[in-house]
């Protein structure tokens, strides 16, 4: 999935599903508001006698029959011209030519039909209307209780109304007063309305199918919406990547476009397909079907290529930069900036002259913008100043561990970046201290405990000589006082040699050093000891001959304090590997050795002074050998490291290729 993930094929084919769930959220719509007619209420409502398309049926009806005694009474009095009046008095004067009041009569004259057609459309409504003189129905029954009978009526006499069901009223109310009302005269004037149960039954029926129509339609609707939002969020996240772990923006052809002209499109294009939608639904909605998608489709595909090029340049951080805007402003700016670099003084003035009219109409027109842009930069620069001021604060109260943190790369921001740095050594100066202290502290109890030792062996032994006349036991004494003072000269020197090695008093002289064969040098020394501790040696290195900018007496010191830690800590009947290999511009002379103590000390631990894997102190080691190590590669310019893994003791020397290794090797290639 990773592989596939960002290609090409993958993503054309989620752009197709996009405009599949376009075109299939289009149509669904469209099939939803064709069987609802444009009532969306179906889709929660019940049932039917509680639908909003029967209490509009059955609140039109009812007007209807009260027009028809109110207003139309017999085809007669519209042909007379009586239905005018209930336009409006002006309708009757001389205002209005007899062609435009036959208009009205003939309109009212097709509207008496129409109601009367609708009434008797279906044989499942029931009516009977009358204000005494005119009467309308279609049955025989002329008494209100008949009409209680039926599951849904209505009944209005003089002054008195009903429904039912009784829920219905409250609807009823919505549309106005009781229809019967509107006669000037309520007596005598009846309206009475039922439906019968099969005709109720039958309409219930085909509500029903069509709510349930109507909720699958939803659920396609819903289902290409989510499809269409997850392809559009899957291609905004592929895009301009090939893959997750991508981190530089691929642009295209379609990418040159300056961002704010690609908005100004996206804007324009939405603009006429809402004008285009507005006018396919308001004269054209018979072809909506067609007509819809074929002109969404193309719309989408060209939004979406436009607003992907948009999350491109976001990805990019060119949003801003790559705008028209923000070209010619840039623009303007260094060439003004070149002119006053560079330019002449008349020129500078010149460009002044031109600028400031500009800038002050500018500020003329736009002055709440800039004002607003004027109080927001002075905010954000008081509020950056007074960050730096408490964090100083802090800073001096002793929370050295604090930051200030400055967004941009004002001056402000350069400030606070300086005041870190000081902090922050300042911080390492203290720590520096601390460990320094500590280290001194270790250095005299270390020094002292490592030489008072065998200062009192000499001493113990020198007054133990003075009586003794044994001369087998004198000769034994004569030896431990040998012995202990070679230990207690070895002490003395590796402590003179650390502190010279520490402070760089030791003269340096940097010349061409075949480090192979110093090291193979100085392997045939130590080969007594080697045999004595029965360690095997592997030598592994790259050339015959590999040469470094070093001092060779340093360098073999420090080798030599390498050897001498292994032959102190190593296990003995273990094997050494010590490998000579290129690191780009420096050669590294890596010792590998298993220690016969515990290591359970951490690198830097060991590398202080009078450190010693054997805690117990019981070694002949000073503890000084890899500090001085330490010290000595380091005014050789290179690098000293220690590793450890496990029982697995690895020494690092790094030192500086010299330029006869680098020529050497050309004319081996």
């Amino acid at each position: 999935m990773k592989k596939f993930s960002h290609s090409i094929f993958v993503r054309t084919v989620v752009f197709i599903l996009m405009l599949v769930g376009v075109a299939g959220s289009i149509i669904s719509a469209l099939n939803i508001y064709d069987i609802t007619d444009g009532n969306l209420e179906v889709i929660v409502e019940d049932s039917y006698l509680e639908s909003h398309s029967f209490k509009l049926d059955y609140n039109t009806t009812i007007y209807q029959l009260a027009d028809l005694i109110d207003v139309y009474k017999s085809k007669d009095h519209i042909l007379a011209g009586n239905t005018l009046k209930h336009r409006g008095s002006d309708y009757e004067s001389d205002e209005y030519t007899e062609e435009f009041k036959q208009e009205l009569i003939n309109y009212d004259l097709e509207d008496y039909n129409r109601i009367l057609n609708k009434l008797n459309k279906h044989d499942g409504i029931i009516y009977y209307a009358t204000d005494g003189k005119h009467t309308f129905t279609n049955t025989k029954q002329t008494e209100k209780s008949q009409f209680k009978q039926y599951p849904a009526y209505y009944i209005s006499e003089d002054y008195d109304w009903e429904m039912y069901p009784q829920k219905l009223e409250h609807d009823f109310y919505s549309f106005g007063f009781p229809s019967i009302y509107r006669s000037s005269v309520p007596l005598d004037t009846k309206i009475f309305l039922g439906y019968t149960k099969d005709y109720l039954d039958t309409i219930s029926s085909d509500w029903v199918e069509k709510k349930t129509e109507t909720t699958d339609q939803i659920y396609y609707f819903f289902g290409y919406v989510i499809t269409f939002f997850i392809s559009l969020i899957y291609l905004t996240v592929t895009a301009g990547r090939t893959s997750f772990k991508d981190k530089e923006v691929e642009m295209n052809v379609i990418d040159k476009l300056y961002v704010d002209l690609n908005l100004i499109s996206i804007f324009t294009i939405l603009t006429f397909w809402v004008l285009g939608v507005n006018e396919i639904l308001s004269y054209y909605l018979s072809t909506a079907e067609w007509a819809l998608p074929a002109i969404t489709i193309p719309t989408v595909s060209i939004l979406t290529v436009l607003f992907l090029s948009v999350v491109k340049h976001l990805k990019n951080r060119t949003f801003i930069k790559h705008t028209l805007l923000y070209t010619v402003c840039h623009s303007i700016y260094r060439f003004v900036k070149a002119i006053f670099d560079n330019g002449s003084l008349g020129m500078k003035v010149t460009i002044i002259v031109i600028l400031y009219p500009l800038v002050t109409v500018a500020s003329l027109v736009f002055l709440p913008i800039t004002i607003g842009i004027a109080v927001w930069l002075a905010l954000k620069q008081v509020n950056a100043f007074n960050k730096i001021q408490e964090g100083a604060k802090l800073m001096r109260d002793g929370n050295l561990h604090h930051q200030i943190n400055i967004d941009g790369i004002g001056e402000l921001a350069t400030l606070a970046t300086n005041i870190n740095g000081i902090n922050d050594n300042f911080k390492q100066a203290v720590h520096n201290e601390i460990k320094n202290e500590r280290m001194k502290t270790e250095l005299i109890t270390n020094v002292s405990h490592d030489i008072r030792t065998p200062l009192t062996s000499l001493i113990t032994y020198t007054d133990l000589l003075k009586t003794e006349t044994d001369p087998e036991k004198m000769k034994e004494y004569i030896d431990i006082l040998d012995q202990k003072s070679k230990r207690l000269k070895v002490l003395t020197d590796d402590l003179f040699a650390a502190a010279k090695a520490s402070s760089g008093d030791i003269p340096v002289e940097l010349q061409t050093i075949d480090v192979v064969a110093l090291v193979n040098q100085g392997i045939g020394e130590v080969s007594e000891q080697i045999s004595e501790k029965n360690f095997v040696f592997k030598l592994n290195y790259q050339e015959e001959s590999m040469y470094v900018r070093a001092d060779g007496k340093l360098l073999w010191r420090s080798v030599e304090n390498i050897l001498s830690n292994i032959f102190n800590y190593g296990l003995e009947r273990s094997r050494v590997y010590i490998d000579i290999t290129y690191e780009v511009d420096q050669v590294l002379i890596s010792f590998k050795n298993i220690s016969k103590y515990e290591l359970n000390i951490s690198e830097d631990e060991l590398m202080e002074r009078f450190k010693r894997g054997d805690e117990s102190r019981s070694s002949q080691g000073s503890g000084l050998g890899l500090s001085i190590t330490k010290s000595l590669i380091e005014n050789q310019n290179g690098e000293f490291k220690v590793s450890i893994d496990g029982d697995l003791f690895k020494s690092m020397i790094y030192l500086p290729r010299s330029e006869k290794s680098y020529s050497t090797n050309s004319s081996q290639e």
